[in-house]
C-alpha cells in the first residue's frame, strides 16, 4: 500500500469516528491549491464549489474525501478539521523544547491531572493530545502560549491524524491506548487556554430595563449570526454601531455587547482578532 493509500484509508476512519478530514501534502500542509487570487475571503468549498482552502475544505463525506484525494495524487497525509469536540494539545520535544515535561509542570503547579485520551505519537517523538470542550466553549489557536513546547489547535486549525506521512516519518496512535473518545480538558488547563477577560469599563447609570437592553442586545447578535457569506464582517460593523450607542446612553455595559458580539462573529467562522477590530472601530464610528 503506498503512503497515498494509507493516508486515504486512514482518514475514512477518522470519518468513520466523526470527525472531518482533507489531504495533506508531505510538509504537513494542505496540498490543493487555493482556486482565489490572493486575499480571498471565501471560507471553504462548500461555499464555491471549487477545492482548496484547506482547513475549509475538510469533509465528513466519504464520497467527498475520495473526490478531495483524487485532486491531489501526491497527497501522503490528512488532517483533522478540530474544533469544540476536538482540540489538539500539540507537546513538541525537539532539541532543548520537550513540551511533555512543560505539559507535566503546569498539571503540578495548577493542580490537575492529564486525563487518558486519544494519543497521536509524532515522527519527532512528540504527541498530540486529543481532548474536548464542554459546553461549547471556543478556545484559541496558540503556539507556545501554554509554555515551551505546547501547541494549542482548535477551530479553524488542525490535526494531522494518525496513518498520515511526514518528512520524518510516521504519525500513530499510541498502541497502549488506541482510539477512545477525546476526554474532556481539565478545568485549570482550559482556564489557561482562554484568553483573559476583558476589563470592566465604568459605565454611566442604567436608563432603561435590564430586559430592553438585553433583547435589543440579542437581536443584534442574530444580525450577525444569520449574516450570509460575503456580508459577515459588514453586518457585524453595524450591529457593534447600533450597540455601542446603547452603552454611550448608558443601556448596557461596553464588556457585554463586545462578547456578545465578539462570540456570535466567532461562531460564524470569523476570527477573534478581526471580530475584535472590527468591534473597536464602530465603538470609535459613534458619536460620544
Amino acid at each position: 500500500m503506498t503512503n497515498h493509500d494509507k493516508a486515504r484509508a486512514s482518514g475514512h476512519q477518522a470519518l468513520d469516528w466523526g470527525y472531518r478530514g482533507m489531504p495533506l501534502s508531505l510538509n504537513k500542509t494542505p496540498i490543493i491549491k487555493s482556486p482565489h487570487e490572493k486575499g480571498h475571503r471565501c471560507p471553504g468549498m462548500s461555499h464555491c464549489g471549487a477545492p482548496g482552502h484547506g482547513v475549509g475544505d475538510a469533509t465528513d463525506d466519504h464520497a467527498t474525501f475520495d473526490w478531495l484525494f483524487d485532486q491531489a495524487p501526491k497527497a501522503v497525509g490528512y488532517g483533522i478539521a478540530c474544533g469544540t469536540r476536538l482540540v489538539g494539545i500539540d507537546l513538541d520535544r525537539k532539541g532543548n523544547v520537550d513540551g511533555v515535561a512543560t505539559l507535566n509542570q503546569l498539571a503540578d503547579r495548577h493542580g490537575f491531572e492529564v486525563p487518558r485520551t486519544t494519543t497521536v505519537c509524532t515522527p519527532s517523538g512528540g504527541f498530540h493530545l486529543w481532548m474536548s470542550v464542554e459546553g461549547g466553549t471556543l478556545v484559541p489557536n496558540s503556539v507556545g502560549r501554554l509554555g515551551p513546547g505546547i501547541d494549542v489547535r482548535s477551530t479553524r486549525g488542525y490535526l494531522v491524524g494518525p496513518g498520515s506521512t511526514g518528512r520524518n516519518g510516521e504519525y500513530v496512535l499510541h498502541p497502549k491506548v488506541g482510539y477512545i473518545e477525546p476526554q474532556p480538558i481539565p478545568e485549570q488547563l482550559l482556564a489557561l487556554m482562554l484568553p483573559a477577560p476583558a476589563p470592566a469599563r465604568p459605565q454611566r447609570r442604567q436608563t432603561t430595563t435590564p430586559g430592553a437592553a438585553g433583547r435589543a442586545i440579542d437581536g443584534l447578535v442574530n444580525v450577525v449570526l444569520n449574516a450570509p457569506e460575503g456580508t459577515r464582517n459588514d453586518r457585524l460593523y453595524w450591529a457593534a454601531a447600533k450597540a455601542w450607542e446603547h452603552v454611550r446612553d448608558g443601556h448596557v455595559a461596553a464588556a457585554d455587547v463586545e462578547g456578545a458580539l465578539i462570540e456570535a462573529a466567532i461562531r460564524i467562522g470569523l476570527g477573534a482578532g478581526e471580530a475584535a477590530r472590527t468591534v473597536a472601530s464602530a465603538g470609535r464610528g459613534v458619536a460620544a
